[in-house]
């Protein structure tokens, strides 16, 4: 994708895409190698632990944990889309999104420094906050809405934002988050993974770091688990790709090529799910035994306003809770196109009660339901049915 690029393992040069294409153009193009003829349009997965390497160790490829062909293609279609244009963009690929989480953390951080996380993000930060302590590293938290983490940046290194935050939906304003956080000297991480860099560009906005689990709706198929981490300064791009290193945290090359695959569908199956999320979102609204509905793409959610005027598309998940752990068990049991499962983003919907896994300060009727590729009005329909079968029980 660039001279970036290149450090991002050279090999064949990258056949990048004009700035002012759409998002469907470039997701399909997104990290392909010129045409070659005979040759696949694109390569299959590099399985190597080494490479020949006569005489000094120079080039791309030397060693199966600092390169890969196969993650070089990924991580030009990656940075492609986060940072449409642009030059200066490194991406690197991870064997999962807390691998990605980790190596911005732990390479940017050191004893003593001060860390700020929100505490209203995904379940598994607070293993990630004992760890960092462990450290020496004082980590302080704040929630995503209402920008409150403004209030805890002063001596700050590094700002970690969520947004919108895992499972509650909340919208903090980035770039004014940015803007604090550079004039106090702090670094600024945002986790992507529930926007995707088509509803959500990071480093437009101002940030150091586009962090993300490409195992959610960036690939959307269930069947891969990804992380990766997008960045403009070379000195702090080249300590999380020594962190990986290190830590040898690398994605196999089959399931950096099914992600590369999965990619080119991307912007059909994000305008698919989104719109169908907010038709949802506007049926369950109707519901009495609905409460704290939030999808920042409803005109009347809290976060509506901040979301409106930075992201691109409003995601895949919408939040709500029922009156009680029993009702929302019910109401799962119910359903029959959307299967009980983790995780959210992939094509067939899913949902489940948060509150299983401990960890998330929601209540137990708290539901995160994550819209799928369905029809809008088969998948509105069962969710309706759903909730008319669950409805409490005479008596009780």
């Amino acid at each position: 994708m660039s001279d970036s690029a290149t450090s991002n393992g050279a090999g064949a040069r990258a056949r990048t895409v004009s700035p002012g294409g759409g998002d469907g153009t470039r997701a399909v193009r997104a990290g392909l190698p010129e045409p070659v003829k005979h040759e696949p349009t694109l390569p299959g997965p590099v399985f190597a632990a080494h490479f020949h390497l006569p005489g000094e160790p120079t080039g791309p490829y030397t060693y199966g944990r600092d390169e890969n062909p196969t993650w070089t293609h990924l991580e030009r279609a990656i940075g492609e889309l986060e940072a449409p244009g642009e030059t200066d963009v490194e991406t690197l690929v991870f064997a999962s999104g807390m691998a990605a989480i980790s190596s911005v953390l732990f390479s940017q951080l050191g004893a003593g420094d001060v860390a700020v996380l929100p505490d209203d993000g995904y379940q598994a930060l607070p293993l990630v906050r004992a760890q960092l302590e462990a450290y020496g590293i004082d980590v302080r938290t704040a929630p995503t809405g209402g920008d409150a983490q403004l209030d805890v940046l002063d001596g700050a290194r590094l700002l970690w934002i969520e947004t919108p935050s895992n499972p509650g939906l909340d919208v903090c304003d980035v770039r004014r988050l940015v803007e604090a956080a550079h004039a106090r000297g702090a670094l600024v991480a945002v986790d992507n993974t529930l926007a995707t860099p088509l509803g959500q560009r990071p480093l437009e906005l101002g940030a150091d770091f586009s962090v993300a689990s490409g195992t959610k709706q960036l690939t959307g198929h269930g069947d891969v688990l990804l992380g990766y981490v997008a960045g403009r300064d070379a000195g702090a791009m080249a300590a999380v790709r020594r962190w990986r290193k290190i830590v040898g945290a690398i994605p196999g090359p089959m399931e950096a090529w099914l992600a590369h695959r999965s990619i080119a569908t991307l912007q059909l199956r994000v305008d698919r799910q989104d719109a169908t999320a907010l038709q949802v979102a506007e049926a369950l609204r109707g519901r009495r035994e609905v409460t704290g509905l939030r999808y920042p793409g409803l005109p009347d959610d809290p976060s509506h306003e901040v979301a409106a005027r930075q992201m691109l598309r409003y995601g895949c998940v919408v939040s709500f809770t029922l009156p009680t752990r029993a009702r929302a068990d019910r109401f799962l049991d119910a359903l029959r196109l959307v299967e009980g499962a983790t995780s959210f983003g992939g094509l067939r919907s899913t949902a489940e009660r948060r509150g299983r896994w401990g960890g998330d300060a929601v209540p137990e009727g708290f539901v995160r339901l994550s819209v799928g590729a369905e029809d809008p009005e088969d998948l509105v329909a069962d969710l309706l049915h759903a909730l008319d079968e669950s409805a409490d029980e005479p008596g009780h």
